[in-house]
């Protein structure tokens, strides 16, 4: 179909009203009860909550494996300038790698918290939420430890009525991601970013997605003193425990990508660009559409890229962060139109691949990429 013209405006009524009328998939989590729901569940990892959002909602923690503790001398950063990174923690030293998921911090980008909800399913049961068998996804699993923040903005996601894009469009995107002005005129990237946090009386009409109740993007908050729990609270998570391997999940139009971690030494690029190579093969075997490789480089010119969320837990943690983008399946000439069965697909695929990269990495010693 083609693309029908952008829209200048849109009013929350008229928001509602382009919701098709279908139901949401029974493998799909798109809100914050459903999500707790789930969580419940669970019996064999461990559940906390690591913080509340402004708008009171928790951001749960679900882990798998035993802590492994380590002595620590310093912090990540002080190590570094120590000149040795074993002084904040010895990672080699580790019986299994640490691996970390964090869930989508733009609460309309519900792709990946139904993706780590059928994770955390495949870890209690052996299958997704489909009742598809994952035991490669389980035997990775088993020598790994998982650090699941299934939603890093539940604000976000609550404000998120139509629970997924999928089969809408571009505009529901900037409405329900971005919001709008209070005049109703939508906002969208790159405007949207220029007003932060997204705060006062002329900015904002419908608060988009993007933002907790406080109206601050998570991932691009202040993180030398975060004004967001959210984002302390991640950010601890990494502190303490370490990982090896983190990813965070965003969702775009476009088919899916691994981004350039930005702010990362070349050789960490280079092991991210690894992995991403092997989790295109793994999208072509399964006839998906997939990003191009990027080339790992310094931050360059007058306006370089921007120290984010995914900079901030290298930082923290030195682990090996990077940016995953999955397709919404929006639909339109330039959109990247999948169905929700193989978004989920694409999430498991990124997960066996992270595990097999850690596992592999860990085994050589710190050195190996995937094949």
């Amino acid at each position: 179909m083609a693309d029908e013209p952008l829209r200048e405006t849109m009013t929350l009524d008229e928001a509602l009203a382009r919701i098709p009328p279908r139901p949401v998939p029974h493998f799909w989590v798109g809100d914050v009860d459903p999500l707790r729901r789930r969580l419940d569940a669970v019996k064999r990892g461990g559940v906390t909550s690591v913080a509340h959002s402004p708008g009171r909602q928790p951001v749960w923690l679900v882990t798998y494996g035993e802590r492994e503790p380590l002595s620590r001398n310093a912090n990540f950063n002080s190590a570094i300038g120590g000149l040795d990174p074993t002084a904040y923690m010895d990672k080699a030293s580790r019986a299994r790698p640490v691996v970390l998921f964090i869930g989508p911090v733009h609460g309309h980008e519900t792709e990946g918290v139904t993706g780590l909800v059928n994770l955390i399913h495949v870890l209690e049961t052996g299958h997704d939420l489909r009742g598809r068998p994952q035991p490669r996804l389980c035997e990775l699993a088993s020598a790994c430890r998982l650090l699941i923040v299934p939603c890093g903005n539940p604000d976000g996601m609550a404000r998120f009525t139509p629970r997924l894009l999928n089969g809408m469009a571009h505009d529901d995107i900037r409405f329900w991601g971005q919001g709008t002005r209070a005049d109703d005129t939508l906002w969208g990237w790159p405007d949207c970013k220029r007003r932060h946090p997204m705060r006062g009386e002329d900015a904002v009409g419908f608060l988009g997605c993007y933002y907790n109740e406080a109206g601050i993007n998570p991932m691009h908050d202040e993180f030398f003193a975060p004004h967001s729990a959210e984002v302390a609270a991640i950010l601890k998570v990494a502190r303490d425990e370490g990982p090896d391997l983190a990813v965070l999940l965003h969702s775009h139009q476009n088919p899916p990508a691994v981004l350039r971690p930005a702010y990362v030494p070349l050789d960490v690029q280079a092991e991210v660009a690894a992995l991403g190579e092997a989790l295109y093969a793994r999208f072509e075997s399964l006839g998906l559409q997939h990003g191009r490789p990027f080339e790992p480089r310094a931050e360059q010119g007058p306006v370089p890229a921007s120290f984010n969320l995914t900079s901030a837990v290298y930082h923290t943690s030195g682990a090996s962060a990077f940016t995953f983008e999955c397709p919404h399946g929006v639909v339109g000439e330039r959109a990247y139109t999948v169905s929700p069965e193989e978004i989920l697909d694409i999430q498991l695929a990124l997960y066996e691949t992270m595990l097999a990269h850690a596992l592999a990495r860990h085994q050589s010693g710190g050195t190996a990429a995937v094949e």
